[in-house]
Order: structure tokens, then sequence, then C-alpha cells
């Protein structure tokens, strides 16, 4: 494939993007309030661009008009979400159904004193 063809292909591509995305960003800036939905960090027209849409299923195809699968996360939010989803997919682990992270089992100090009692 030659670079011009590539170029062409990336620059569609990237278009394609911007175009969806204005659809469902400009939806999702007037249903909700300009708010983190995760740290609560408020936004103006200043600072608009730093906040982002997150598809709350990963489906970037899926934006029902009703904003069900959005919420607007501020871009460090929106990359350690999916940072996180990223992790659970590569990794596995348990989803929790309530959103909440699972609690740590382990305990470093869980023999503490009886080590610090020795003779």
């Amino acid at each position: 494939m030659s670079d011009n063809r590539a170029y062409h292909i990336v620059a569609e591509a990237r278009r394609y993007k911007e175009e969806r995305e204005k659809g469902y960003r400009e939806q999702a800036l007037k249903l909700y309030p300009w708010i983190c939905g995760r740290c609560a960090r408020e936004f103006d027209h200043k600072n608009l661009r730093e906040l982002t849409v997150h598809h709350i299923n990963h489906d970037h195809d899926h934006n029902p008009p009703d904003g069900s699968n959005w919420e607007l996360l501020c871009l460090y939010c929106h990359d350690n979400e999916h940072q996180r989803y990223e992790e659970q997919v590569r990794y596995g682990g348990k989803s929790s159904t309530d959103g909440k992270s699972p609690t740590a089992t382990f305990n470093p100090f869980a023999d503490l004193k009886k080590m610090m009692n020795k003779d």
C-alpha cells in the first residue's frame, strides 16, 4: 500500500470519527450538566474541550438519543476508565454490579503483634 493511500485511509477514518463524535457529544452536552461524573470537576465554555463523552458499555456506535449509554468525564477520568476496562479485558477480573471495586483481602499487618512478641 502506498504512503499516499494509507494517509487518505487514516484521514478518512479520523473525519468519520470526528463527525460521529460531534453528533453524540453535542447531544450529551445538552442533556447533562457540564460536570465530570467521577471527580465532579465543573466545566465552562473555556475548558469544555476537556470534558469527554464516555460510552458506558464501551460501544461507540451505541448512541441512544436519551443518552442512557453516555456519561460526561474529564480527560483524566476518561483515560482512567478506559485503562481499567482494558485491564479487566486483558487480565480478567470480577465485574461488580454495584459499581464498587472489589475489597482487598490481603492484610500485611495481620500477624504483626505475634511477630513483635517473639522472644
